[in-house]
C-alpha cells in the first residue's frame, strides 16, 4: 500500500539527501564516520501558505537534529516546520 503525507499548518515535508561519501581528495567516508544529514529536497508543504517561504522542489538546509524522521516506501523523510529551514540552497 502506498502512502502520502500531506503536512499540516506550517509544516514542510523534506526528502533527506544523501551526504557525499568520498572526500574531494578521493577518500572514502564510511558510514561510522558520516554526520547526520542537513540537506533535502521539499516534496510537500502545508496549507499555511503566509508562514512557509519554500516551495516543491526547493533544496533546503535544515538543523541538523530537528524536526520528525519517517520513512516511506524505502526513503527518508523529515516533517520539519517551516521556521525550522535554514536555507533555500540555489545553483550558480
Amino acid at each position: 500500500m502506498a502512502e502520502e503525507v500531506q503536512p499540516l499548518g506550517s509544516r514542510v515535508l523534506v526528502k533527506v539527501l544523501p551526504e557525499e561519501s568520498t572526500t574531494p581528495s578521493g577518500l572514502v567516508i564510511p558510514d561510522t564516520a558520516k554526520d547526520k544529514p542537513q540537506r533535502g529536497e521539499v516534496v510537500a508543504i502545508g496549507d499555511d501558505t503566509e508562514e512557509i517561504k519554500v516551495s516543491i522542489g526547493d533544496k533546503v538546509l535544515y538543523p541538523k537534529y530537528s524536526g520528525t524522521e519517517l520513512r516511506l516506501s524505502g526513503e527518508d523523510y523529515l516533517i520539519l516546520e517551516g521556521s525550522d529551514l535554514l536555507a533555500v540552497l540555489r545553483s550558480v
